[in-house]
Parts: structure tokens; C-alpha cells; sequence
């Protein structure tokens, strides 16, 4: 780790008092990953944590003091890491490093039974019991995009109004039958679960909030690139049995809701000059494979579904 690295993490953990009066030499950072922020492993006398900094220009889109709210509500469910200090001036947080964890990705979630511990996950955390501090709505959040991207006078991948004119359709079907909104993630990328083999943990509550649950579960099967298969496992441990067809159903369009929205989502980090990946690239792959769902005879048969009630 290079010097300016360290003096980054350092400087942050300046501000925690469970650092308070702690010897530099007794603290040692690992920089790990991340798509717009930049967190670390710590690593001291006192544990082993992970800190988050905040990606520049992130507090633009994101509440950081919703998410605090949210985060320690997951927390206390059993669901989240223990939240430790949580600056939500500038979204600085530390939290409490899982042993003894795997951080999930596309690959290690075609494991079904890990698959399966990521739905009995988001149903320990869709039945908390506590409400988020405020409504996820994606068809909100893709006008509020859309807002900020033509503040910012960037442009989207080509296609993408058609696609969204396309969306209209899948946003009155789920629409057509009420739904109790559940304390979601709604950012579930494969990273963001950690499974220690008997139990799966959710981190990142950036964009959580009060929603469809079955958002929770197509936004993770899009991510983490799932077949058939894994949706059924997914599914089947979240209603621990057979998922009722309405609801597996709003789960295929929430899937192409979710690439709908997220392609926006590349867009504000290119117009932010994120240099962690490709974000055009990012943008790009979400808007055609949206598209291509779209064409499915899944996609039909769950759309049929909602429209006739």
C-alpha cells in the first residue's frame, strides 16, 4: 500500500475514537475493493474492521444519513456488519470485519446452497419489522437520473429511450395489485453478500430503502448473472417452498427494471469521471441485456401474469 494510500486511512480513523490515542505502528490497512468508494481492511490491537471513504461527488445521489439509518437497522437484524462510527457529513463509516467470510461473486454464487442462504438473507431482512428511512421507488430514482444527467449534460447509450418508453408497460403491470413494501437493499450486487458457510450477511445500504421485495431478488439474479436453476433455489428459500406466480413474476420485471435503472446509474459515474472501470462499457452491456430479456418468452409469460391480475 502506498504511502498516500495509508495516510488516507489513517486520517480517517483519526476522527473514531476507538483510534483515539492509537500508535500508527499499530495499525495496518489493506486496501480492498470497491466500485466508487474506497474502504480498507484494518487491522489492530483493538480487531479487525473495514472503513469506507466515500467516492467524490457520491453525496450528490446518495443520503448518507438515510443510509446510516438504514445500515444499523440491518445491523441490528443480523443481516448487516456491526456499525461501529458512521460520519454521515461525508459518509466516512466503520464496521466490523466478518470472519471467516467469502465475498460473493457471480462464480461462488453458483453454489445453490449459497444461493440459498442469499434469499434466507433477504427475507431476515425484508421482515425486520423496522422501516427504512425512505421509499425506493426505481422509476422515481430513473426520473431523478435522469434530472442529473441532464445537469450534467451527459449522454446516454443509444436505444435507451426506446427502452424506456418500453418500460412504461412493465411499470403499469406492476402496478395493476398493491404490494406491502418491505425494508429492502436494493443494490444487491454479489459483492455486497458475504457467506461464512452457515449464514450470508448483506453489506452497502447506499441505496437501500422501503420496496418491492421481489426487487431484492431480480436485481440479485441480474448481478449475479443466475440461470434458471439458481432463481428456483433463490426463490424457493426466500418463500421457504413454492413462490406464489404473482411474485415470481414481478421478480422477471423487476430484473429489466433493474437494468433500466442502473444503466443510468453508469451514466452519473462517467459524467463523474469514476475511474474504477469502464462505466460507458458498464452502461452499455446493462441497456442490451435489458433489451434482450425483454424478447423472452419468460419475460412474456411474467408480464401476461401481472396484466391479467
Amino acid at each position: 500500500m502506498t504511502e498516500e494510500i495509508a495516510a488516507e486511512a489513517l486520517a480517517a480513523l483519526a476522527r473514531i475514537p476507538l483510534f483515539e490515542g492509537m500508535e500508527r505502528a499499530d495499525i495496518r490497512a489493506e486496501r480492498l475493493g470497491g466500485l466508487t468508494n474506497r474502504n480498507y481492511r484494518i487491522d489492530c490491537s483493538a480487531g479487525s474492521f473495514v472503513l469506507r471513504i466515500a467516492g467524490e461527488g457520491t453525496g450528490e445521489y446518495i443520503d448518507r444519513a438515510a443510509e446510516s439509518h438504514d445500515a444499523r437497522i440491518a445491523a441490528d437484524a443480523g443481516v448487516n456488519a456491526e456499525i461501529l462510527f458512521f460520519d454521515a457529513a461525508d459518509g466516512a463509516m466503520l464496521t466490523r470485519h466478518i470472519d471467516g467470510a467469502l465475498t460473493m461473486t457471480a462464480e461462488t454464487f453458483r453454489d445453490l446452497d449459497r444461493v440459498r442462504r442469499a434469499g434466507m438473507a433477504f427475507r431476515r431482512l425484508h421482515d425486520c419489522g423496522r422501516p427504512f428511512a425512505k421509499r425506493f421507488d426505481p422509476f422515481a430514482k430513473v426520473d431523478e437520473y435522469l434530472a442529473l444527467i441532464g445537469n450534467l449534460d451527459a449522454r446516454v447509450p443509444d436505444g435507451y429511450d426506446e427502452v424506456l418508453a418500453e418500460a412504461d408497460e412493465l411499470r403499469a403491470a406492476l402496478a395493476r395489485r398493491a404490494v406491502d413494501l418491505a425494508t429492502c437493499h436494493c443494490d444487491p450486487l454479489a459483492e455486497n453478500f458475504l457467506d461464512t458457510g452457515a449464514r450470508t450477511y448483506i453489506i452497502d445500504y447506499e441505496y437501500a430503502g422501503n420496496n418491492d421485495p421481489m426487487w431484492d431478488l431480480g436485481d440479485l439474479s441480474v448481478e449475479a448473472e443466475f440461470g434458471p436453476a439458481q432463481d428456483a433455489a433463490l426463490l424457493e428459500a426466500y418463500f421457504d417452498g413454492p413462490a406464489p406466480e404473482a411474485e415470481a413474476a414481478r421478480m422477471v420485471m423487476h430484473k429489466a427494471v433493474c437494468d433500466v435503472l442502473w444503466t443510468l446509474w453508469g451514466v452519473l459515474q462517467v459524467a463523474n469521471d469514476n475511474p474504477a472501470e469502464d462505466f460507458w462499457a458498464y452502461a452499455v452491456n446493462r441497456l442490451e441485456r435489458c433489451r434482450k430479456l425483454m424478447k423472452t418468452p419468460e419475460f412474456a409469460r411474467a408480464l401476461a401474469v401481472l396484466q391479467n391480475g
